[in-house]
């Protein structure tokens, strides 16, 4: 499910590429950042389908043993832990995975190469032979490892990652939250499932689509009137010689301590602080600090900010 944060970079990347570009035409800008948004859906789909794509390998490595001409003691009575772990065959054999799977045409029959080199290489890993080597059993114990490949191993694949970019530039940012996802679904998988439900993306009831749509919107419709804020509160720098990034932030972060009356102002203040950090210059978080801290100031004392609810009114 997606959280505030994260929507936060996803508007901060459309409006960086709607003041770039020539046209500027925020409907157009605007239907891309939320078909960007849903198509996270997607690849929340192909991690799944990426933890069942390795039973199917280990599948694959089990058959192509026996059928050796000169099969091994092992190769006759192969190790089937992996093959047989409980969440990973509720997964494997999911009818709403892949019902969910078709519709949105999500699958790994194009990328053999990248599937066959994961399991490679997730089988010589430690957490792989301590579990298959391990006395232990039983659901919760599967759970645990499976868990254990997918966030160590499986997402950390650096072809995955690469082909991921491919897909999109900004899937890269989403892989942290989307394999939450994922975590999340597994850990919803019990002894008794035989099936499980997949996570919604979005959290209607609480107006994340709405929190995303004004923030994008105010951010260009209110844009000379903040930038004209911007340059009252550094004087001594022109608006050309700061940061395109920089000037965005500040932009969404008048936009959302006007706009969101419920969002305290140090959360909003903090939340782009962070922000500037990974997608701004070294000395950005600072800057931003000094400047919304004083701005924020005279938008309360001109009455243009008011917060209301529990704790919030001052």
């Amino acid at each position: 499910m997606l959280n505030r944060r994260h929507l936060r970079i996803k508007v901060l990347q459309s409006l960086y590429a709607y003041f770039q570009s020539v046209d500027k035409d925020m409907k157009k800008t605007e239907n891309e950042l939320f078909h960007g948004i849903d198509k996270m859906y997607h690849m929340y789909l192909y991690l799944l389908q990426l933890i069942v794509e390795m039973q199917g390998a280990a599948i694959d490595k089990i058959e192509s043993g026996k059928n050796k001409r000169l099969p091994s003691e092992e190769d006759l009575h192969p190790n089937t832990r992996f093959v047989t772990n409980a969440p990973l065959r509720v997964l494997a054999n999911s009818k709403t995975l892949k019902k969910a799977s078709e519709s949105e045409k999500i699958n790994w029959s194009e990328n053999p190469d990248l599937i066959k080199k994961e399991f490679r290489t997730l089988i010589e890993t430690d957490e792989y032979k301590e579990y298959m080597e391990s006395s232990e059993r039983g659901f919760h114990h599967d759970r645990i490892y499976l868990i254990r490949f997918f966030k160590k191993h499986l997402i950390n694949f650096e072809m995955l990652q690469d082909w991921f970019e491919e897909k999109s530039i900004f899937w890269n940012d989403d892989l942290d939250l989307v394999a939450s996802m994922v975590i999340k679904t597994i850990k919803t998988i019990d002894e008794k499932s035989d099936d499980f439900e997949l996570l919604e993306l979005w959290k209607e009831d609480q107006g994340e689509k709405e929190f995303a749509t004004k923030l994008f919107r105010n951010a260009i419709v209110h844009g000379e009137e903040y930038s004209k804020l911007i340059d009252e509160f550094t004087k001594n720098w022109e608006l050309d010689r700061i940061a395109i990034m920089d000037i965005i932030l500040m932009k969404m972060a008048i936009a959302e301590a006007i706009t969101f009356k419920n969002i305290p102002l140090k959360v909003t203040l903090n939340e782009y602080i962070e922000l500037s950090k990974y997608y701004s210059t070294p000395k950005s978080h600072g800057f931003l600090n000094g400047v919304l801290d004083k701005l924020f100031a005279k938008l309360k004392d001109e009455g243009a900010i008011k917060k209301t609810g529990r704790g919030l009114v001052e």
